[in-house]
Order: structure tokens, then C-alpha cells, then sequence
């Protein structure tokens, strides 16, 4: 039952249902101004009591694990750095924004956590791979499958018939590709417009609309691949494999575009399991709810 709705109807007034926080949009503002300074985007920071206790948190995490306690929101931007924090920032605020946005096909909690899997894979990754910001990766595998609750909530039917095709495949058809069977496009393109929407980085953008399309992504073909390569690991650790073939395929171009070798695999699977656990109290979206 394809739809003949477009992906920027299928979007239009999503600020009806969920949209950027006003502190993201202002450390957004800051971080891309020129005469701002840290200062500036601490105090922005500050003006938000629940974001200052849940980016503190995050400061003191295993994430970054600094050797001494980060104590002040100053602390934490300078030692974090700005970039950064504008991509925790996102992170966190998108987690929240989107927790509450009804749909009755997938849980919640499943969503995220396959979410915050892929956002650690790809900070993992970034590190390993070096040239690439952990921090932003991590946005971006945490953002990856954003257009399918835009999906699921928007086209409840469509979705629907989708993930039936893909569980009564005998060839073992893409979630991606059964959306695209059912509706003409995926949850990927439904998140880059979103993304391109919200203004949000270029790479972000790419990293969403491209992930499971690798091929196409020209402006930032590292960064796509890592996070198709992170969406794979984070369903290996999602079923306790570090066997490729027990889940989707790998694009075949990503070691050669990533320079890394598949000998990493076991290594990141059982990291990410280990961490998730803590990770997932942080970004959930529910903290202080």
C-alpha cells in the first residue's frame, strides 16, 4: 500500500509534535557565533537546571572518564569543549523530545537502546579511526534511526506493513528496503529531510539520510560508513554475536573507507555491551521525568 505522500509533507508540521528545546537552539547560536566564548555557552548551559545536572552526569561518566570530578558547567565546557557539548547537547535533547512521541509498533526502550548501542559503536569507531570527532559520531549514531518515528507515528499502517514484510521475507529483505517497497522511501531519507529541517550539521544530516546507502554519501563518506558499520555492531551486541552473518550486511566498501580491519569487531561488540547499561540512565530521555 504504497503512499503517495512526500517526505517534506511526511515532515511538514513535526514541530507540532516534537522540536528542538530552546537551550539546544541558543548553544547552537553560540557555538557557531563568532565573538562568543565559553563563558557565554556555560551560562547558556546554567539557565537549564535539569540539562546542567544531566550534561554533569555525562561529564563524569565513562564516557570521557577524566580523572577528577567535573564540578561546574565552566569546567565541563572548557575541558570538553565547545564543539562537543553542542553535540551532547543534541543528543540529550532529541533523546527527551522524542521519548514521549506515541506510537504503538516498536517500544521505546528497544528503539533507544538500539540507539545508544550505535552511538557507542560510533564514538568507539571515531576513536579507532581517528580524524573523525567521537563526540559528534556519537550524535550521529544516536540520531540515525530518528525517521523512523516519524514514521511510525506518521504512517502507522505503512510502517506496519513493512516490518511484516521484512519478518515473512524468505530473502531476508531490509527493513530500509521494505519501507521503501511499502511507502517509497525509508525511515533514512525521512531523517535527513528532518535533519536538513532542523538545520542540523551537514555531516549529521549525511550520516542519517545515508547510512544504510553508503555509496551516496560524497561529502562525508567516512563518517556515513562509520555509522553503517556502528548500526551493524550495535545489532551483534544486541543478540550477544560477533558473527557479521547472524545480522545485516556489511557494505563491502566500508573497511577500504574507513581504514580499519574486521578484526575489531569483537572488541567493540563486547565494549559497548558493557557500557550500555550506565550510558543508557543518561541518554534515555527519561532522567528527571
Amino acid at each position: 500500500m504504497k503512499t503517495d505522500l512526500k517526505i517534506a509533507d511526511l515532515i511538514e508540521d513535526i514541530g507540532g509534535l516534537v522540536s528542538l528545546p530552546d537551550m539546544y537552539l541558543r548553544i547552537n547560536k553560540l557555538v557557531d557565533a563568532p565573538d562568543s566564548s565559553s563563558a557565554d555557552i556555560a551560562k547558556a548551559v546554567s539557565q537549564d537546571p535539569s540539562f546542567t545536572v544531566r550534561l554533569l552526569r555525562v561529564a563524569n561518566s565513562s564516557l570521557y572518564g577524566f580523572s577528577s570530578t567535573i564540578d561546574s558547567v565552566p569546567r565541563a565546557v572548557s575541558i570538553i569543549g565547545t564543539n562537543q557539548i553542542r553535540s551532547l547537547a543534541l543528543s540529550m535533547s532529541v533523546a527527551r523530545s522524542f521519548a514521549g512521541l506515541p506510537n504503538d509498533l516498536v517500544s521505546m526502550d528497544n528503539f533507544w537502546h538500539h540507539s545508544l548501542l550505535c552511538a557507542l559503536a560510533a564514538r568507539h569507531l571515531a576513536k579507532v579511526a581517528k580524524r573523525c570527532d567521537p563526540d559528534a559520531l556519537f550524535t550521529a549514531g544516536l540520531l540515525h534511526d530518528i525517521g523512523e518515528l516519524v514514521i511510525f507515528n506518521r504512517l502507522p499502517e505503512q510502517a506496519r506493513e513493512a516490518l511484516e514484510m521484512v519478518l515473512d521475507s524468505q530473502d531476508e529483505i531490509m527493513v530500509h528496503e521494505a519501507e521503501r517497497q511499502s511507502m517509497g522511501f525509508s525511515h533514512a531519507e525521512v531523517g535527513g529531510e528532518l535533519a536538513r529541517q532542523w538545520k542540523l550539521p551537514p555531516m549529521l544530516e549525511e550520516c542519517i539520510e545515508f547510512h544504510h546507502d553508503i555509496a551516496q554519501a560524497k561529502r562525508f563518506p567516512r563518517e556515513a560508513a562509520l555509522i553503517h558499520l556502528a548500526n551493524v555492531l550495535a545489532l551483534m551486541a544486541e543478540i550477544d554475536s560477533i558473527e557479521p552473518t547472524d545480522v545485516e550486511p556489511i557494505d563491502p566498501d566500508t573497511w577500504r573507507i574507513i581504514g580499519l580491519e574486521e578484526n575489531i569487531i569483537p572488541t567493540i561488540v563486547a565494549d559497548i555491551r558493557s557500557e550500555i547499561s550506565e550510558i543508557e540512565q543518561l541518554f534515555s530521555g527519561k532522567e528527571g521525568q
